[in-house]
C-alpha cells in the first residue's frame, strides 16, 4: 500500500493536453494572419516566426506526456489513449508548420482564395479540438459528454467543408489553362498540406470519441 502511495499518480495528463491543445491554436492563428498579410514580407516572416514558436511549444509538451506516461503508475485514461491523443495532436502542429514552410520554401507568389479558407476552416478545426479536449476531465458527467460528442461531430463537418474546399481548388487549379506548371505543382502542394491539417483533426476527434467511449 505505502509503494502505491509513493508512486507518481494522474501525472497531470489532461492539463498538458490543453497546453497542447492552446500552442496549436496559437499556430493555426498564425497561420491564419501569415495569410491575411501575405503580401507584406515583413509580417508574413512575424507570423512564420509565430508558428514555428508555437509549434516547437507543443512538441515540447508532447515530449512531456510521452515522458510522463512512462514514471507515472496510475494514469487517468489508458496509456495508449493518452499515446495516441498527444500524438495525433503534435501531427496537427506539425502540419500547420510544414504548410508555412511549404509556403516560403516554394516562394509562392499569391495567395488564392481557396487557400485561406482552407487556413480558416483548419483555424477552426483547430478551435474544436481546444474545446473538446478540455472536457476530458469531466467525461463522467452525461451532459459533458454530450457536449464532447457534439464538438467532435463538429469537427468532422468541418474536414467535410475542407474536402469539398479542396475538390474545387484542384479543379480550377487543373482547369485553368494560363497557370504556369511551376505554380500549378506548389498550389497543390499547398492545397493538399493544409487539407491534412484538418484531416489530423478529424483523427484527433476520433480518439476523443474513443476515450468518451470507454471511460464516461
Amino acid at each position: 500500500m505505502l509503494f502505491g502511495k509513493l508512486l507518481p499518480r494522474d501525472g497531470n495528463f489532461f492539463e498538458l493536453f490543453n497546453q497542447h491543445a492552446a500552442y496549436t491554436v496559437e499556430a493555426a492563428k498564425a497561420f491564419s494572419q501569415l495569410v491575411a498579410n501575405y503580401s507584406n514580407l515583413e509580417l508574413r516572416a512575424k507570423y512564420n516566426e509565430m508558428v514555428d514558436k508555437a509549434e516547437h511549444d507543443a512538441d515540447r509538451i508532447t515530449h512531456e506526456v510521452n515522458r510522463a506516461i512512462h514514471v507515472t503508475f496510475i494514469t487517468p485514461i489508458d496509456r495508449d489513449q493518452i499515446h495516441a491523443l498527444i500524438n495525433t495532436m503534435d501531427d496537427v502542429a506539425d502540419l500547420i508548420q510544414d504548410s508555412a514552410e511549404t509556403m516560403a520554401l516554394y516562394d509562392v507568389k499569391h495567395i488564392t482564395e481557396e487557400i485561406t479558407r482552407l487556413a480558416e476552416l483548419g483555424q477552426k478545426c483547430c478551435e474544436r479540438v481546444q474545446h473538446a479536449v478540455s472536457l476530458l476531465p469531466k467525461i463522467a458527467e452525461p451532459a459533458t459528454t454530450e457536449a464532447a460528442l457534439k464538438t467532435c461531430e463538429e469537427i468532422d463537418q468541418l474536414e467535410g467543408d475542407a474536402d469539398r474546399v479542396m475538390r474545387m481548388a484542384m479543379s480550377k487549379l487543373f482547369r485553368n489553362d494560363s497557370i504556369d506548371a511551376k505554380e500549378l505543382i506548389k498550389l497543390k502542394a499547398i492545397y493538399e498540406l493544409l487539407e491534412i491539417i484538418t484531416d489530423r483533426c478529424e483523427d484527433v476527434a476520433n480518439v476523443i470519441e474513443g476515450i468518451i467511449l470507454e471511460n464516461s
